[in-house]
């Protein structure tokens, strides 16, 4: 009788070293997973979540997570605001920006995609003394808006179209913002704006 406790008490001790071994091992391993080797290369498909931005000719540090688009971190993380979110499925046009001179909707770019690459917003086109960038100007002057939700894409869209082509006709910019959509249905007067604001830039 003494003798099957005995057994029976050495089979559970083994069994409850072995596991207690197993659980060292495992917490061993994970701790050891989750401290940082110095000089480790970085796992395939992550990403680093602090990088810096280049926008409006100023560096910006942000913290960035892997998944989120330029015109969130624009607005949200750099207070950009001029960069609208309309539709945030790239259909309106309203969150448009340059990226090295070509507009973009921000909204269909995900922020570190556009690492080292040059950024400008609507914020970023007026000079340093605070003188309007002349496609600006001119929407001010042939007041081509109405709640003006749209207006910061159409600018942002004629100032990278008109990098390319400074002597557009009226049918070609046009054809150039159509990707921007106006709540108000005021293309006439927007066009008219945009048109006004090319021959501004050829003065300047």
């Amino acid at each position: 009788m003494t003798e099957d406790r005995l057994k029976n008490a050495s089979r559970r001790q083994f069994i409850k070293g072995v596991i207690a071994a197993g659980a060292v091992v495992s917490s061993s391993a994970y701790l050891f997973r989750s401290i940082p080797l110095s000089g480790q290369p970085t796992a395939a498909g992550s990403v680093e979540r602090l990088m810096t931005l280049n926008v409006n000719g100023q560096q910006r540090r942000v913290d960035v997570m892997r998944q989120e688009t330029l015109a969130m971190t624009l607005r949200y993380k750099l207070g950009l605001t001029g960069t609208k979110i309309g539709c945030d499925r790239s259909e309106c046009g309203a969150c448009t920006v340059l990226i090295d001179d070509v507009p973009r909707y921000s909204c269909s770019v995900l922020t570190h995609s556009v690492r080292g690459r040059r950024i400008v917003t609507i914020e970023g086109l007026a000079a340093g003394d605070g003188t309007l960038h002349p496609v600006q100007q001119a929407v001010v002057d042939e007041q081509g808006f109405q709640c003006a939700f749209c207006m910061p894409g159409f600018v942002m869209a004629t100032v990278g179209y008109l990098k390319s082509n400074p002597s557009p006709t009226r049918e070609e910019l046009a054809h150039a913002v159509s990707g921007n959509l106006c709540r108000c249905q005021d293309y006439n007067k927007i066009l008219t704006a945009m048109m006004r604001g090319a021959e501004l830039m050829r003065r300047a």
